[in-house]
């Protein structure tokens, strides 16, 4: 080949190279998340007062209390890991509040610093948010609660406060705790057996005991036995579990952001699994004698 040859290949060459790369530049699917679209703030009426949108985590550095914020997202994340003395089994607080609770259907804490002090059932009396953070230490994840004025706890508060925004007492954000599930379904928990292992077992493990990285932490917690919470938890109960099945489980399911955001099962299939795991040995806790004190037990209650 002539070096004439050479240089007009050679030119050809790159601008088919040009030509693809501007192709891919303008017809690539983008990875990004979808526009944060705005959320309803609603009054105690339901009307619409403003609008609320998930805060990205780059803007905790802009607070006052950035440190405090970015503790509190650390100790929810990696509770266990961070947390040893308190945590009595393998469960992180966003083990239940998915996407760091900024999730609707997944006990999302967009509206937990404003929904507190409340009136608790379980509790038969109002509690505050600490109160029920360390509820979560006990039951949830079978341990022992914090100082209330410690720098963990107050830093969980601070996260918490955070993804409220500018949203005032007495108005709430148009998202969900948990969704809506049929309770008058009669559970089958044999079908439900067969559900778990096709649907859960590949990540919860076929005998409920989680999965663990490299290093010894749960990337997808144990569902009974020792590691799991307890049976005072609320998803130790079918009905509160099927909930969350039905809307956050299985993970990795959709391809719209964020990620493994249920859609999968059906109302009867959620209550089936939900009765299958939750029946499964799991840790006691001595202070259920005090639940309910005033009535009105949930019927899925475990005792």
């Amino acid at each position: 080949m002539t070096n004439r040859s050479l240089i007009l290949t050679g030119i050809a060459i790159v601008a088919i190279t040009a030509a693809a790369g501007i192709f891919a530049l303008t017809h690539q699917r983008t990875l990004d998340a979808p526009v944060n679209d705005a959320i309803a703030i609603l009054d105690a009426t339901g009307a619409r007062i403003g609008d609320y949108r998930i805060p990205p985590d780059s803007s905790i550095a802009q607070e006052p209390n950035a440190v405090a914020i970015m503790l509190g997202k650390r100790l929810l994340n990696e509770t266990a890991r961070l947390l040893p003395i308190n945590v009595g089994n393998g469960l992180n607080c966003n083990s239940c509040h998915m996407a760091q609770g900024k999730l609707s259907d997944a006990n999302t804490y967009i509206n937990t610093s404003n929904f507190y002090p409340a009136v608790m059932p379980r509790a038969g009396r109002a509690v505050d948010l600490v109160t029920r953070i360390n509820g979560c230490f006990q039951r949830s994840m079978n341990g022992k609660p914090l100082a209330e004025d410690s720098s963990e706890m107050q830093a969980m508060v601070a996260y918490m406060d955070w993804l409220r925004q500018d949203v005032a007492k007495g108005a709430r954000v148009a998202v969900r705790n948990a969704g809506p599930i049929d309770d008058t379904l009669i559970p089958d928990p044999e079908r439900g057996q067969a559900i778990y292992a096709a649907q859960c077992a590949s990540c919860h493990g076929a005998n409920g005991q989680g999965m663990k990285d490299q290093s010894g932490n749960y990337i997808f917690p144990p569902l009974w036995g020792d590691e799991s919470f307890n049976i005072g938890a609320g998803m130790a109960r079918t009905y509160k579990a099927a909930q969350f099945v039905k809307y956050a489980m299985p993970p990795a399911m959709n391809l719209i952001p964020p990620l493994g955001t249920g859609g999968v099962l059906s109302d009867q299939d959620a209550v089936d699994v939900s009765e299958y795991f939750t029946h499964m040995p799991r840790p006691d806790f001595a202070g259920k004698v005090h639940d309910w004190p005033t009535g009105n037990k949930p019927k899925d209650a475990r005792y």
